[in-house]
């Protein structure tokens, strides 16, 4: 689709000039004032920032330990200073940032290299250089997003800087083409997509970043062809692997990194070629990947999560309402605009992708006068390309996933139901760690975050659910109601042999009444017959006979000889702590005297 469209223009490039660079004083005097005291007081605080040294020994401490975050966190502290002082600057325009500027330019250009530790690598899923090869730079979720940082910086700021010296120019785009340009043209890193290997969020994140890159300063013709086609080709391989349903298998966490990131590279495409690529903007698929994120919504800060998101996935803004806005989808837009104005945080300081931060000074008026005549709709909604069943009613948002533990970060989760009550967290995904070397390791599944036990899933004869495509649910039917839904799956293959199960069949409604969850199971005649539902919560569990109260937000009740048993899961990592900020639980139901077949069925109220 994008190839094909890349092929078929003909035309020179049209000059991309998405947004004001800081020359255009009329438009930056267009900027409300809170908006522009607010860039300008966020660049004073890097006024005299002391650009941390990155060394070989921070580099190399991932390989020694799988500690990631020490690294990151001092790299992506420097982009993020660089960025709130260009803002600054265009803002105010007395030159009182432009030393702080050049100093962070030099910061980052002088690094040895732009990759992750982490991302250290040539070969998809291969073992990690200990230290960056500088000969052969890796092209990566990062470093591509540092090209494209220090493109928009030049985009900004060429003249001023110009007027410094020239050779803050010069340096700046040798650097880009030596990390970035050339490699990109030269060699062929996983994430491009070749043949029917899978694709995931990497393809156009890295993508989008290039086309800012190749875009936002001066290249030859011919570069920016060979840019433009290759381009549109990888963006063709990565959705491929995209359901026509257009849910994101790796979760709302990631749709910023996959579906926005598709929108960014439309938008760059259309801006270049006069609207050739326009057509694609009412493409059902598009129109579908970009609502995913408004359908899986559930209220306030919540989502409904698996894999390795979480359920508190972030505010929407400014790149979900000017997608929902070129897709002409004022029910995203809507939601877009009412999140943004919930946001606390606003102008992104956390953010290290200047051009995100440039968009949303330029959209902020437009996102905050947008009229919100009423709460935007929330549908039910089936997606079977990954199996997840969306349904709500005015009390209770759940969502029930199916299909397979072969994920693009995958969990074992497989039949896993997930509950809000009101709005608030009853039965909870807990999401993911920290990320650390084994979190992508052989190891993976040994962290508990990712395993079947920890999500609301039973387990069978002492087997939990294991990781790959064959292990999956069968969809047996689903429906949906005027007050609710049901949802019925076979979930025995999600369980290695070991298990001894025949059959598994899950049953989940929802009505006006609440949720029922019934479990059919068969086990195999010569097998053991042990069976524990698991249920996690935030809210405390108190046991009360045959039914355990959950805070005082509901209560899980059930109809069988069942012996149960609370846990509490203490929360001591930062990444799980930004979404629960109190121990979570586990609540353990073990079925007495379980049969060759048996039924057992719970009410979630």
């Amino acid at each position: 689709m994008f190839r094909e469209l890349s092929l078929s223009f003909q035309k020179p490039f049209k000059n991309f000039t998405p947004y004001p660079k800081a020359d255009d004083r009329r438009a930056w005097a267009d900027i409300d004032s809170e908006t522009r005291k607010l860039l300008i007081k966020k660049g004073e605080q890097f006024l005299g920032y002391d650009y941390p040294y990155l060394k070989a020994s921070d580099f190399m401490e991932f390989s020694k330990t799988g500690n990631r975050t020490n690294y990151e966190n001092k790299l992506f502290a420097k982009r993020k200073a660089l960025d709130a002082l260009v803002l600054a600057e265009c803002a105010e325009n007395q030159g009182r940032f432009l030393d702080d500027i050049i100093n962070g330019i030099y910061a980052v250009c002088n690094e040895t290299a732009w990759q992750l530790p982490a991302h250290n690598t040539y070969i998809r899923d291969a073992k990690q250089f200990v230290l960056p090869d500088t000969t052969h730079p890796v092209l990566e979720l990062f470093s591509c997003e540092t090209a494209a940082v220090l493109a928009t910086v030049y985009y900004l700021l060429e003249n001023r800087l110009n007027d410094v010296s020239p050779f803050i120019c010069t340096m700046i785009k040798d650097e880009l083409k030596k990390r970035v340009i050339t490699p990109y043209l030269t060699r062929h890193f996983w994430w491009m997509g070749k043949g029917n290997e899978p694709m995931c969020n990497w393809t156009v994140w890295c993508t989008q970043n290039i086309l800012l890159t190749a875009f936002l300063i001066p290249w030859s013709s011919s570069v920016r062809k060979r840019v433009f086609r290759k381009a549109a080709g990888s963006i063709d391989f990565f959705l491929k692997d995209y359901g026509e349903d257009g849910c994101c298998e790796e979760g709302a966490q990631y749709y910023r990194h996959a579906g926005l990131c598709l929108f960014q590279s439309l938008d760059i495409l259309c801006r270049i070629t006069e609207n050739h690529f326009a057509v694609l903007w009412q493409n059902e698929k598009m129109k579908n990947i970009a609502s995913y994120i408004l359908n899986v919504h559930v209220d306030d800060k919540y989502y409904i999560n698996f894999a390795d998101c979480s359920p508190v996935a972030g505010r929407a803004g400014t790149r979900e309402f000017l997608f929902g806005k070129a897709c002409k989808l004022p029910e995203l837009m809507a939601f877009a605009a009412s999140d943004y104005r919930r946001n606390d945080v606003v102008l992104q300081p956390e953010e290290n992708n200047l051009y995100y931060r440039l968009q949303e000074v330029f959209t902020r008026k437009e996102i905050l006068s947008y009229e919100t005549l009423a709460a935007p709709r929330h549908p039910s909604v089936y997606y079977p390309s990954v199996g997840l069943f969306l349904v709500r009613n005015g009390t209770y948002t759940a969502g029930v996933k199916s299909g397979d533990n072969d994920d693009s970060h995958n969990h074992n989760d497989t039949g896993s139901v997930t509950v809000y009550k009101n709005g608030l967290p009853l039965l909870i995904d807990i999401g993911v760690e920290s990320y650390t070397a084994k979190t992508f390791s052989p190891k993976r599944y040994e962290i508990w975050t990712m395993q079947s036990d920890f999500h609301n899933l039973p387990t069978i004869n002492g087997q939990m659910q294991q990781n790959g495509k064959s292990f999956h649910a069968d969809v047996l039917d689903y429906k949906f109601t005027k007050d609710g839904g049901t949802f019925c799956m076979n979930i025995a293959s999600a369980y290695p042999k070991e298990a001894g199960i025949t059959s598994y069949i899950r049953e989940f409604s929802l009505t006006h009444k609440g949720i029922c969850l019934t479990d059919h199971f068969e086990f195999q005649k010569d097998s053991d017959r042990k069976l524990i539902l698991n249920f996690m919560t935030y809210e405390k569990p108190k046991l009360s006979e045959s039914r355990i109260k959950i805070g005082s937000l509901g209560e899980l009740n059930w109809a069988c000889p069942a012996q149960a048993v609370i846990e509490e899961c203490a929360i001591t990592d930062d990444r799980l702590a930004l979404c629960w900020k109190h121990s979570i639980y586990r609540i353990r139901l073990t079925v007495s005297d379980a049969g060759i077949t048996g039924t057992v069925k719970i009410g979630i109220l």
